[in-house]
């Protein structure tokens, strides 16, 4: 696992807290849990490649 993508899973999260933030204050509430649902499925995309790395090592290892 890198850095990389512990950095990018952070920068999504702080971006879309803020964003979330900002449009609860406005009175945005939908758009506000639409922004939170959307950053979750991006953060969830980022993770896909890890986890098929997991699974491809681990049928390596126990010769799948």
């Amino acid at each position: 696992m890198d850095i990389s993508l512990i950095l990018k899973i952070t920068g999504v999260g702080l971006l879309v807290s803020v964003a979330c933030q900002v449009l609860s204050k406005s009175g945005r509430d939908e758009q506000a849990t639409m922004l939170s649902i959307a950053g979750i499925i991006i953060v969830m995309l980022l993770i896909v490649s890890e986890l098929d790395g997991l699974f491809t090592t681990l049928a390596t290892v126990f010769n799948f």
